[in-house]
């Protein structure tokens, strides 16, 4: 699976940055929890994280969509559990991403909580949709209507949305031009009983935009909130 391999950030508490950042330099040298080692594993975790992380793993997705668990950020919290995915048609990925769920027993100011999700979803498109002045809008409404849709509440919203052309030349010329998306994003999910909130939910919240960026039809027929991405380019090789 060809997940997003990009930096992550937090615009609400942090980023992954090579060089560093002033959450990062706060917490560094302290978080060697679950996952803060750059693992997934929650052998010393706190139970309401490692029942959030559970119910991951328990979620049920749809069959065009493979999750797998991948290799956390460091730094960004005591704990952190993180997922890659991408958007499989046969043999071709039609979009990819990263969810990395953080959490901080002790709370965190910029989050306003005790977890929060952060993420990364990439997909190309044909150039005339890439130029539309209004696709970063339309991106990060199909983030929070995604959220939205399924009925969470969440809070602290941030993040960005990205537009890059690729244009080729020389002994690449007979290439045709490129173009990708990319919304990096972060969240404060409610906690829920136990301070445990649903990522189940948030899960497959983030399921339906990336399906949504790949351009698959919705999962259940007539469902309004969902908007399917035109203008796709053709599926890409894995």
């Amino acid at each position: 699976m060809a997940a997003a391999q990009g930096r992550l950030s937090d615009g609400a508490g942090g980023m992954d940055d090579a060089k560093g950042t002033e959450e990062e330099a706060r917490h560094k040298g302290s978080h060697h929890g679950s996952g803060g080692n750059g693992g997934n594993g929650e052998s010393t975790a706190p139970p309401a994280f490692a029942a959030a992380v559970e119910a991951l793993r328990a979620a049920r997705l749809r069959p065009q969509i493979e999750v797998e668990a991948t290799r956390a950020p460091q730094r960004l919290a005591p704990h952190a559990y993180a997922l890659e995915a991408a958007v499989v048609d046969g043999d071709e990925d039609l979009a990819d991403g990263r969810l990395v769920l953080l959490h901080d027993p002790a709370g965190h100011d910029a989050w306003h909580g005790t977890f929060r999700l952060v993420t990364l979803v990439r997909a190309e498109l044909e150039p005339e949709m890439a130029a539309d002045p209004l696709l970063p809008d339309v991106c990060w409404s199909w983030l929070t209507g995604a959220l939205q849709a399924r009925g969470l509440t969440y809070g602290e919203p941030s993040g960005t949305v990205t537009r890059a052309s690729s244009h080729y030349f020389g002994g690449l010329s007979a290439r045709p031009s490129a173009s990708q998306i990319e919304i990096r994003a972060s969240w404060t999910p409610r906690e829920g009983l136990g301070g445990v909130p649903d990522t189940a939910a948030h899960l497959s919240s983030w399921c339906d935009l990336l399906a949504q960026v790949a351009g698959l039809p919705p999962a259940a027929p007539g469902d309004a909130s969902v908007v399917t991405l035109p203008q796709r380019r053709g599926p890409q090789s894995r």
